[in-house]
């Protein structure tokens, strides 16, 4: 119960905020299918797992890295979420904790990068978990694009294990998300060829989806950036009409002599 109000009042704030704070716009190409399904996205902030999950509907486990858990107060949160954690060399066991929830029903979302995208663009390598999670489970994949204007990402120290980290986290400004349809694969999770086929399909829906959310928010702020120069234009004309009739009025004697 106590796990339940925090994921609640959890997303409501985390909602508040990327509704006011990032302009965040989310875009569906489909609805989800109903069942258990596999979330997977590109990575290019820190803020990532927490504004993803306010995007959809149900409770979801997401795979991160273990560093944010060993930070105080955070690492509590994020285990109240239920959040799956993956430490360094052991992506075996939250590959089993992933596999579990999503045979018991529950959905899963995990960034194939492994890690915080390129500062200056583009993704990593995509690594194996998330396509042989769908050839060892059967459920659907659900690929997500996310874009945000990198430049504008904060970077924050915090000391982990002794040390002093400094991550990159997205607090203000454009945060699109473009959601497409489910995916579903055949194949043997044991093969390489077929772990591969699938992979190549998430790199490239993936790739697609954020080039959407890119195009998009580009769009919206050159949408922007347009009604501003018709305001503008706007406002001139206005202001040399004014003149205009001031200046007539005088003449006129309306407003006295011009002279």
């Amino acid at each position: 119960m106590r796990q339940d109000l925090t994921y609640i009042i959890s997303l409501a704030i985390i909602r508040f905020y990327t509704r006011w704070m990032l302009r965040m716009d989310v875009t569906w190409k489909e609805s989800l299918p109903t069942g258990p399904i596999v979330i997977v996205a590109n990575h290019p902030s820190c803020s990532d797992p927490i504004f993803l999950a306010s995007v959809f509907p149900h409770p979801m486990s997401i795979l991160i890295s273990d560093k944010p858990f060993l930070i105080p107060v955070m690492g509590t949160f994020l285990q109240w979420l239920g959040q799956i954690p993956v430490p360094a060399g052991k992506g075996r066991t939250a590959f089993e904790s992933a596999r579990q929830l999503l045979e018991a029903g529950h959905p899963v979302a995990l960034f194939p990068e492994g890690r915080v995208s390129p500062r200056k663009g583009g993704f990593h390598p995509l690594r194996t978990g998330a396509a042989r999670l769908a050839l060892l489970t059967k459920v659907p994949v659900v690929p997500v694009g996310i874009y945000l204007e990198r430049n504008r990402n904060y970077a924050i120290a915090s000391i982990v294990e002794g040390k002093r980290t400094i991550r990159y986290w997205c607090l203000r400004g454009v945060y699109n998300i473009t959601i497409g349809p489910a995916m579903n694969f055949e194949g043997n999770a044991e093969h390489r060829h077929d772990v591969e086929t699938v992979l190549k399909s998430i790199t490239e829906q993936i790739a697609q989806l954020s080039l959407e959310s890119e195009r998009r928010a580009k769009g919206i702020k050159q949408q922007h950036s347009i009604g501003g120069i018709k305001r503008a234009i706007q406002l001139n004309r206005l202001k040399k009409g004014v003149k205009l009739i001031m200046h007539g009025c005088r003449y006129t004697g309306i407003l006295g002599n011009s002279k």
